[in-house]
């Protein structure tokens, strides 16, 4: 692997410097760098980040390779930045044992365009009734960390204490998709002034905000980590808050879509804001942006969730859930945050790289841009503006919301230690 050279880059910001890598690590950082033989990329004006971390991805592989597989979702990963994505449980089969968790991660090592980290399932089967094999996806090759039944809630209180209880033995976490399932029957948007204008179904703030209290009540009872999936209501930012106040071990995520997004756009009837947790109201998102700010809300991850055409092409009511993100979420952060004056680059570098990787206790991933450490680099140029074409996603699904809509900010460059996964914008 030959000696690379990023002259002139600013690192997480701030002044302009050079970056040596050398094979899989970074060698130096510094001003006035040079090296023989090195491939130079001059980054004048663009933004050196850690490779991005994603705690929130849907794959679909194996069983719903029509919409992703785990080749077409980490080529889109790496063109969005990230070096390392955390790959949902919901596939089918459901990734609830040994077996399936390994086979996520081997798919992932043959890929090679990031690092994929499975995620196990709570529950047998996503069913929420027996606890799945929590300590043999741990033991596994792909050393599982992070549980959840992403998709659907553990509902049942003594199987959420149990999986808290169970996962204090190897430090893992619980992911929890906070959804009171009979607050939600039937509903397909944010429940409020515009669901009852449009005579749609209702979900409800609190069937969200319920769930994330109770969890973070079990979690300090039991002493263990509870982490709260696509947080997207003011009120459950104040339990999060509060529950931090306590010194509780409770995390949290946003998405980018809930940062930018309002449930006016369902007016349209188009289903491709139709997602879970839905879009919810302008004040819901100024209370995500506060709390992504100030350190409440921990990181933003993509619930990147690929749907073939047949399933968003059709009427509202019909259509599945959920917005393809790892393209387009870097961007959707530098608008909503960075252009807003709410976080600099370093403050986008912890929200998407080193807190999505210590949540995960992920190895290698969210390290500083120093000398010695590996060389997962993400190289943005801030002074970009172009409309979304989602003809020309990496992922194999187009169900972005941000189709037509300009948006700042692009990826150049994307190594994955040392080796590059995208090059001037293109898979390597």
């Amino acid at each position: 692997m030959s000696k690379i050279l990023i002259r002139g880059a600013k690192v997480l910001g701030g002044e302009p410097q050079d970056v040596l890598i050398d094979g899989e690590s970074i060698e130096a950082v510094g001003t006035g760098l040079s090296a023989e033989g090195a491939t130079v990329v001059e980054a004048e004006g663009k933004i050196l980040l850690p490779g991005l971390v994603d705690l929130h991805t849907h794959l679909r592989e194996p069983g719903r390779e029509d919409s992703e597989t785990v080749l077409t979702g980490t080529k889109a990963a790496a063109v969005g930045g990230f070096t390392a994505v955390h790959a949902m449980a919901n596939t089918f089969p459901v990734a609830d044992t040994a077996g399936v968790v390994e086979q996520v991660w081997r798919l992932g090592k043959e890929s090679g365009y990031c690092d994929v980290q499975p995620v196990g399932a709570v529950t047998v089967g996503l069913e929420g009734k027996q606890l799945a094999e929590l300590g043999a996806m741990h033991d596994s090759a792909a050393g599982v960390k992070v549980f959840s039944d992403d998709g659907k809630c553990v509902d049942d209180a003594v199987i959420m204490r149990r999986a808290l209880e169970y996962v204090k033995a190897f430090d893992g976490v619980v992911a929890q998709h906070a959804q009171e399932p009979r607050l939600t029957e039937g509903a397909q948007m944010n429940e409020g002034i515009v669901s009852s204008e449009l005579g749609l179904g209702g979900w409800p703030a609190v069937a969200e905000e319920s769930i994330i209290a109770r969890d973070v009540l079990l979690a300090a009872h039991v002493g263990s980590r509870v982490h709260i999936c696509h947080l997207s209501t003011a009120g459950s930012v104040e339990i999060v808050r509060w529950a931090k106040s306590k010194g509780w071990n409770v995390t949290a995520e946003v998405t980018p879509h809930h940062l930018l997004l309002t449930d006016e756009l369902v007016r349209t009837y188009n289903p491709v804001y139709k997602v879970n947790p839905p879009l919810r109201t302008e004040a819901d998102v100024t209370a995500l942006r506060e709390a992504l700010a100030d350190g409440t809300i921990d990181c933003v991850a993509t619930d990147h969730a690929p749907h073939p055409h047949e399933d968003k092409d059709c009427e509202w009511a019909a259509a599945a859930m959920g917005m393809v993100g790892l393209e387009t979420a870097l961007s959707v952060v530098q608008q909503t945050m960075v252009d807003t004056g709410l976080l600099d680059w370093a403050g986008v570098a912890d929200r998407m790289s080193l807190r999505p990787a210590a949540i995960g206790r992920l190895e290698g991933h969210g390290r500083p841009v120093s000398a010695g450490e590996p060389a997962n680099l993400t190289l943005v140029d801030p002074a970009y503006r172009g409309a979304v074409d989602p003809a020309g996603f990496a992922s194999r699904s187009r169900n972005t919301p941000y189709e037509g809509r300009e948006l700042p900010g692009r990826v150049t460059h994307t190594w994955l230690r040392g080796r590059a996964t995208v090059v001037d914008g293109n898979l390597a």
